[in-house]
């Protein structure tokens, strides 16, 4: 609208202009050879005619052309005393000309034509197109540099994402003072929680060890007593308190662990993690895999999954497969009554028991399925469920690929933020 209003303001002033000039011309033209006004005058832009009536009536000028009468005539102030007669008229192409009249030396009229007064002039045009291109040189430096001020707090979410699976980053502070700022206290929240666990591994390891010990002597008096009944009842809660113990011990471990990635083939180091269990775990033979990965995490994720198979299901089959990403993946289905879709998130909490899924009561804290996933959450890994063909429950881990999964940290362990 502002480059509309300069330009009708230049075309307005180039057409009074052009007419102060023709009725100069003309007067002196028209001294000189009067027939030879209109084949001097008329022009491309301008036609000119000589005749004893004006085309123009007086009273057709509205109050923009009464502005272009005036710019006429401070152009030429020898017209000032001119009977000047100014009006619009329909042209080609649904424009409007300026048309006019004024007044010769005899009575005579000189009658003319401005072509195409209400057209845009081209300096609009090219206003414009400076003015766009400059807005967009200039949104191209500012989005540049929005991307070059804001990357260090995409590196700043990339490390509050591993910080929340479970790793330890070394958050370099450097930068501005508020990212400073922020990686100081990213740095210091690590070290508080690292803290915490780590003092909470302890005393869980100080208590388990301090009720092992009763543990054993309640044990070796069962052992003692005539009477067998009363001893297997003691054994048999020795056992299980054993078992409880060992299944918390393994969940705390799993939030501390650390571990470095290996070229492993997935097929020996699954068959090694459930070697124990003998025949109720079978894994189908095939070819060899070899994969980049942490063997540790995953083995003991592939324990948890196929005792707890075994436990709520009878048997557990194992089964390496390839997904439609082409990422290997191992699978693990057991022989039981399942659990309802609807609860495949809630058997990832600590301490969840669904007995009505299983048909029957269940001994242990229920800590399997969350220590995998505790497990594939850390390392970068991914734990999901199913229904299986026998009827059970479908567990399917993807193995970490730290190759593909860690692309900003320097180290396995370490996620280096330059704050730039």
């Amino acid at each position: 609208m502002f480059y509309r209003a300069i330009d009708r303001q230049t075309l307005n002033d180039d057409h009074a202009r052009r007419i102060a000039e023709l009725l100069v011309v003309s007067d002196r033209t028209y001294a000189m050879s009067p027939r030879r006004v209109p084949e001097v005058m008329t022009t491309r832009y301008l036609q000119a005619d000589v005749a004893p009536n004006p085309n123009v009536d007086p009273d057709g000028r509205d109050g923009d052309l009464a502005g272009i009468a005036q710019r006429i005539v401070s152009w030429e102030p020898s017209l000032a005393d001119r009977s000047l007669r100014l009006s619009r008229v329909p042209g080609t192409a649904h424009r409007k000309d300026l048309a006019g009249s004024i007044q010769l030396a005899g009575g005579r009229w000189l009658n003319f034509r401005s072509r195409d007064i209400s057209s845009m002039w081209p300096v609009a045009s090219r206003a414009i197109t400076i003015t766009m291109a400059a807005s967009l040189v200039l949104l191209a430096i500012g989005l540049a540099a929005l991307l070059l001020l804001s990357s260090p707090l995409r590196r700043l979410t990339a490390a509050a994402d591993q910080i929340g699976r479970g790793r330890e980053i070394l958050v370099r502070e450097e930068g501005p003072r508020d990212v400073r700022n922020l990686s100081h206290a990213m740095n210091l929240m690590q070290a508080r929680i690292s803290r915490l666990l780590r003092d909470q591994t302890k005393s869980f390891e100080a208590i388990s060890h301090d009720l092992r010990t009763p543990l054993a002597r309640q044990k070796i008096a069962a052992e003692l007593l005539d009477d067998q009944e009363l001893a297997e009842m003691i054994l048999d809660s020795v056992s299980e308190m054993d078992a409880l113990l060992e299944s918390l011990q393994g969940f705390l471990r799993a939030q501390t662990l650390q571990a470095t990635p290996e070229p492993v083939e997935l097929g020996a180091l699954i068959r090694e993690a459930v070697a124990s269990f003998g025949d109720l775990a079978t894994l189908r033979e095939q070819a060899d895999v070899m994969l980049v990965t942490y063997p540790e995490p995953v083995a003991l994720a592939v324990k948890n999954l196929v005792e707890n198979a075994i436990q709520f299901g009878n048997r557990a089959h194992l089964e390496i497969e390839r997904n439609d990403a082409q990422r290997w993946a191992i699978v693990i289905e057991d022989e039981g009554s399942g659990i309802p879709p609807e609860h495949f998130q809630d058997i990832l909490d600590p301490f969840f028991r669904l007995d009505d899924a299983r048909g029957r009561d269940t001994k242990g804290f229920g800590l399997g399925i969350p220590t995998a996933h505790r497990l594939m959450m850390r390392f970068d890994g991914s734990l999901e469920f199913g229904i299986s063909d026998w009827g059970g429950l479908k567990a399917v881990i993807y193995p970490p690929r730290p190759e593909a999964d860690l692309p900003d940290t320097t180290t396995l362990r370490t996620l280096t933020i330059a704050a730039r």
